[in-house]
């Protein structure tokens, strides 16, 4: 999880939670110590110990045979300098990918050494220091940091797709609300209706778009603005989310929100902390214990954590369209629409080629060979065809 510089936190909401008559009260650690922010750190990397060299998906599953077999187009050598995303480094993936290029090019050398957090990764580039950052989406800061020092975006190419049910691996958001809810699917601009509020605009990059603005008339407070009758009609929605802080919120509002930051005023917050075996309690693991007992529930997690007594919602994406449930296969070919997306950002002044060498590198990672060893690791999905041939046409 990551911060981020900006969030709309109304000094009321736990007031307005207490209020809202959740069913149970909120799973809090009992001592500062337990959610003191290093601890929290130690307790995540033994948790990513637990992931990093498993394998949650048979590479056999994926037919990848009408992606580009990598042919390369010319000779690298030297060094490729890579900083960011620690899973690459932590499940092997970032190996694989070295030992694999260096099958068509023996003097490339890897430089894996600063694959640490997705926190360092556009600090790398701003610095440069770094020739590729391994990134999910870059959010609002870390843009603005690159375009102060150079005065254009950094380039970015998708790597691969967030994975279905895999904690750390981003993965896709899953609706979920008590199993006795009648609902069976949800479309993302009445999401923007239960989680969101009003707002004058959102952001996409640095650029602010007031035509993402809405009123407080799109607010759906009570089942019943969701066509439920009977003892639902009158029942608030009882809102349940992650820590405002974590970059998953970042990614909810570009995906929800149109990049706008206003939250639903009773959300309900949780954040990782410590348990007494050292060992990390997950946020959305707690958040989908409380969901589990409130009829009236409905939460934001991933589908790994889905209980006997809740539903995943199928999500029919803005502007129209059938709604979709969450399956591997959608979430791999983007039918689902909260799917997420894994990035390699670099810099490149725009109308300037890309440094061969890394457009190379590039090349492979968009082809047959880059996306079986994505598959291989077995926990981000390999592309599909169309998303690669996207992509590819983004490096002339």
């Amino acid at each position: 999880m990551i911060t981020s510089s900006k969030r709309f936190r109304p000094a009321f909401v736990l007031v307005f939670a207490a209020a809202a008559t959740f069913a149970t009260p909120p799973a809090f650690a009992q001592t500062a110590t337990d959610r003191d922010g290093l601890e929290v750190q130690k307790a995540r990397a033994k948790t990513l110990e637990l992931h990093q060299r498993k394998t949650y998906y048979d590479a056999t599953m994926w037919d990848l045979s009408d992606l580009p077999a990598y042919v390369p187009q010319q000779t690298v050598s030297g060094p490729i300098r890579f900083w960011g995303n620690n899973y690459l480094l932590d499940s092997g993936l970032g190996q694989d990918w070295e030992k694999e290029f260096r099958r068509f090019h023996p003097d490339a050398k890897f430089d894996l050494t600063n694959l640490k957090s997705a926190l360092i990764a556009t600090a790398g580039l701003v610095s440069g220091l770094a020739d590729i950052s391994a990134n999910r989406h870059i959010t609002f800061a870390e843009v603005e940091s690159f375009e102060r020092m150079y005065n254009y975006t950094p380039f970015g190419v998708t790597m691969a797709t967030g994975a279905y049910d895999v904690n750390g691996w981003m993965a896709a958001f899953c609706i979920v609300v008590h199993k006795d809810n009648p609902l069976a699917q949800l479309t993302v601009e009445q999401l923007d209706g239960i989680y969101g509020t009003a707002r004058d605009g959102g952001w996409d990059g640095t650029t602010w778009h007031p035509e993402a603005a809405r009123g407080p008339e799109k607010n759906l407070r009570t089942w019943g603005q969701l066509g439920l009758t009977g003892d639902w009609a009158d029942k608030p929605i009882h809102v349940y989310g992650l820590n405002l802080r974590y970059n998953n919120c970042d990614q909810f509002e570009r995906e929800v929100f149109q990049g706008g930051d206003k939250w639903n005023e009773n959300l309900r917050e949780y954040a990782n902390y410590v348990k007494p075996d050292g060992t990390l309690a997950i946020s959305a693991q707690q958040l989908m214990k409380d969901v589990s007992a409130d009829r009236y529930a409905i939460g934001w997690t991933g589908i790994q954590n889905l209980t006997p007594t809740t539903k995943a919602l199928a999500v029919a994406p803005r502007g129209g369209g059938a709604a979709v449930p969450l399956t591997i296969r959608t979430v791999r070919d983007r039918r689902y629409p909260l799917s997420l997306d894994m990035f390699l950002y670099l810099n490149r002044k725009p109308g300037t080629p890309l440094d061969p060498k890394l457009k190379e590198f590039l090349r492979f990672v968009l082809s047959r060979e880059g996306q079986a060893a994505v598959a291989r690791d077995g926990k981000y999905l390999p592309l599909t065809a169309a998303l690669v041939q996207r992509e590819l046409k983004k490096l002339d």
